[in-house]
């Protein structure tokens, strides 16, 4: 949070990120480093993921959302997507009631059509019964694209247009993010990305304009609570100016 005055901002030092957003990066090199199989590095970062939503729900994060798999990634060889979809049941399998202890409520995004029918309806089932939680918002981009969002979004307020249900004059950048996947919700202040990459990978391009990005060498696979409150650190050491001027400016 910060305070205006006029053109000037204050910051307020240690103010926690309400939205983080992760890239879930380095699982295939975590295990080939290891002379593992690439997919054992895949089923070590659930660990990873389940360490980063407890203590975001810890520390009373709003909304947490991870780059689970891409529109892209179903490019890759048959067998390791296979393997990814199973992992996604695996997961709910053991942690959707836990996450429905702690209130927090699970919310996919992305281009689920693409999804095996057995995923999507195992996706289904645990957003059903996660839907009336409150404490925290778990969004899991699957079979996402950023560019994809976008463009349906566009699609969307076009053909309200088309059929005189919307003015032009009135699309903003508000009407415009009410067609997003993540429409309601408050824009990431926090991006990690594990493993040594440093890029957006088509990952929330619209919601991420002011967001600040944290990198790190460390794989997935090995990215503790320890890792994350480093970058909730580093994240809290920095001014958030949108294009403002500090006090002392």
């Amino acid at each position: 949070m910060v305070k205006q005055n006029n053109n000037k901002i204050h910051p307020e030092p240690l103010q926690l990120p309400r939205h983080i957003a992760i890239i879930m990066d380095g699982n295939g090199r975590w295990a080939q480093r290891r002379g593992l199989l690439r997919h054992l590095g895949h089923r070590h970062g659930m660990d990873a993921l389940r360490q980063s939503v407890e203590l975001c729900r810890e520390l009373n994060v709003e909304i947490l959302t991870v780059y689970a798999f891409s529109l892209e990634n179903w490019k890759r060889p048959r067998e390791e997507v296979d393997f990814l979809m199973n992992l996604v049941v695996e997961y709910l399998d053991k942690e959707e009631e836990n996450l429905h202890r702690q209130g927090i409520r699970i919310n996919p995004i992305g281009e689920l059509d693409y999804l095996p029918l057995q995923v999507r309806a195992r996706i289904e089932q645990a957003v059903s019964h996660t839907a009336a939680n409150s404490d925290m918002i778990f969004n899991i981009a699957i079979s996402y694209s950023s560019r994809r969002e976008i463009v349906t979004a566009a699609r969307i307020l076009a053909a309200q247009a088309a059929t005189g249900c919307l003015d032009p004059q009135d699309i903003d950048e508000e009407r415009f993010a009410s067609a997003l996947y993540t429409s309601g919700q408050i824009d990431p202040d926090l991006m990690i990305r594990p493993s040594g990459e440093q890029r957006i990978s088509n990952f929330l391009l619209w919601q991420s304009a002011y967001t600040e990005f944290y990198y790190t060498d460390i794989f997935w696979p090995d990215f503790g609570k320890k890792d994350l409150q480093a970058a909730i650190a580093a994240y809290q050491r920095r001014e958030r100016r949108y294009g403002q001027l500090t006090i002392d400016n």
